[in-house]
């Protein structure tokens, strides 16, 4: 003899979870798909350096890389031994590191101009008068902050 009686029929049904797995799936592709990984198909043997005084850089989003090193195997009967200059994914003459300056910056927010970096990738045993061409080309295109790659080591070294 309550007042209250309960309904027969159950009340509200549950929330279906069958699509759930299809909603993730769905999110999963997008952010695979609009993903864009920062690689670059290595063309040049380089095996940097070790150092003991090593920074690490902050934003490398503003650093925009220089390979210099002998082509790696299956490419050396087509380009030779001698060391080449990789910007991205393909090779290049030191005159074209102007040109190559001129399209990173055009490609970054002006207000982050300043703050790009030229980081340049040597292999160890490249001579240093190639490193000394893209130096002076790099200042030419008024590209001045410019960082070498090296590996860190834990011993000093004599």
């Amino acid at each position: 003899m309550s007042k209250f009686k309960k309904k027969k029929d159950g009340g509200q049904p549950a929330i279906s979870t069958a699509s759930l797995p299809d909603i993730v799936f769905m999110l999963l592709f997008f952010f695979m798909v609009t993903t864009v990984m920062r690689e670059v198909t290595l063309k040049v043997k380089v095996v940097t350096p070790k150092a003991t005084e090593v920074n690490k850089l902050e934003r490398k989003s503003l650093v925009s890389y220089i390979y210099i090193g002998e082509p790696v195997d299956r490419l050396q009967g087509q380009f030779g031994t001698a060391p080449r200059i990789q910007l991205n994914d393909a090779f290049a003459t030191k005159n074209d590191i102007f040109q190559f300056v001129e399209a990173e910056r055009e490609e970054t927010n002006p207000a982050e101009v300043p703050l790009m970096t030229f980081s340049l990738k040597v292999d160890k045993d490249a001579e240093m008068g190639i490193v000394t061409d893209v130096k002076q080309e790099l200042r030419k295109a008024n590209a001045l902050k410019i960082n070498y790659s090296t590996g860190k080591t834990d011993k000093i070294v004599d």
